[in-house]
C-alpha cells in the first residue's frame, strides 16, 4: 500500500513538474508588438510614416480598385504626403487598429532611397561593406522578376529654401510607373517605398536587412557601386538566346 501511494505521488510531482515547465517556458513574441517596436523604431529614426493596402485572398489587394496594378505595394490614402507623420501616438493608433495594414514611408523629406534590383543589390552590399563604406538602414523586398528589391535607405539630397530647386521623383520614376524602372530607381520627393515588416501577394515579404538604427550615409557614397552593379546585372539579362541556351550548342 506505501509504495503504491509513493507511486501515486511520485506521479502528481512528475504531472506537476510537466505543468510547470511549459508555464515557465517563455510565451512567443507577439507579430503584432514585434511590427509595432519596428514602425517606432524607424519614426524615431525621423522617416515619417504612414497606412497602406495589405494582401487579401492570395494575389488581390486589399483596396477597392478592380484589377490593382500594385497590389498591397500602395498607400491607403491618396493624402499620403500629408499623412505621413513620425508622431508615436498616431502610428500605435494605425498599428492597433489596422493590424493586416503595411506601411509606407514617404521620402524626400529626410531621407531617399536608392532602389536596385535584388541581386544587384546583394551584390553591391557586399561590396560596400568590404570597402569600409558607411551603409544606412537596407531592406530586402521580395517578389518574381523585376519586383525582388534591394532598398538602400540614405539621407535625402537636400531641402533647398527655393521650392523650384526641389528634385522631384518623377525625373526618374513614379510609384506608378515603377515596374517600367528595371534598374536603378531613386525616390526621393513625390515618392515612398513600403517598410518592413510588411506583406505581399504569392507569400512574399519586405524585411530588413539592416534596420533604422543604423545613421543615413550621403547618397552619393553609395551610388558608384550601385551603378555598376546595375550595370553588371543588366549584362547579365542581354545574353543571346544562343549563349543562353542549354543544352550547349543546342
Amino acid at each position: 500500500m506505501g509504495s503504491e501511494s509513493g507511486r501515486v505521488k511520485r506521479g502528481e510531482l512528475s504531472r506537476i513538474s510537466q505543468w510547470l515547465r511549459r508555464r515557465s517556458k517563455p510565451a512567443p513574441e507577439d507579430p503584432g508588438k514585434e511590427r509595432e517596436a519596428l514602425l517606432l523604431a524607424v519614426a524615431a529614426a525621423g522617416l515619417p510614416v504612414a497606412p497602406a493596402a495589405h494582401p487579401a485572398d492570395g494575389y488581390r489587394c486589399s483596396c477597392d480598385r478592380i484589377g490593382c496594378p500594385t497590389p498591397a505595394r500602395h498607400p491607403v490614402s491618396f493624402a499620403w504626403q500629408t499623412q505621413s507623420t513620425t508622431d508615436r501616438a498616431q502610428i500605435e493608433r494605425w498599428a492597433r487598429s489596422q493590424p493586416q495594414a503595411n506601411f509606407i514611408t514617404a521620402t524626400g523629406m529626410v531621407h531617399d532611397v536608392l532602389d536596385v534590383p535584388l541581386e544587384a543589390g546583394r551584390s553591391a552590399l557586399e561590396r560596400l561593406l568590404a570597402a569600409g563604406i558607411e551603409v544606412g538602414p537596407v531592406a530586402e523586398s521580395g517578389g518574381t522578376g523585376d519586383q525582388a528589391r534591394m532598398l538602400f535607405f540614405t539621407a535625402t539630397r537636400g531641402t533647398p529654401e527655393d521650392e523650384d530647386e526641389w528634385w522631384p521623383c518623377e525625373l526618374d520614376c513614379h510609384p506608378e510607373t515603377m515596374d517600367e524602372h528595371p534598374g536603378l530607381r531613386w525616390h526621393c520627393r513625390g515618392s515612398y517605398v513600403l517598410l518592413p515588416p510588411a506583406a505581399l501577394p504569392g507569400d512574399h515579404s519586405v524585411s530588413w536587412l539592416r534596420d533604422a538604427r543604423h545613421p543615413l550615409p550621403d547618397p552619393l557614397t553609395l551610388l558608384e557601386t550601385l551603378t555598376d552593379a546595375c550595370a553588371q546585372y543588366a549584362g547579365t539579362l542581354d545574353q543571346t538566346p544562343a549563349a543562353a541556351s542549354w543544352p550547349p550548342g543546342r
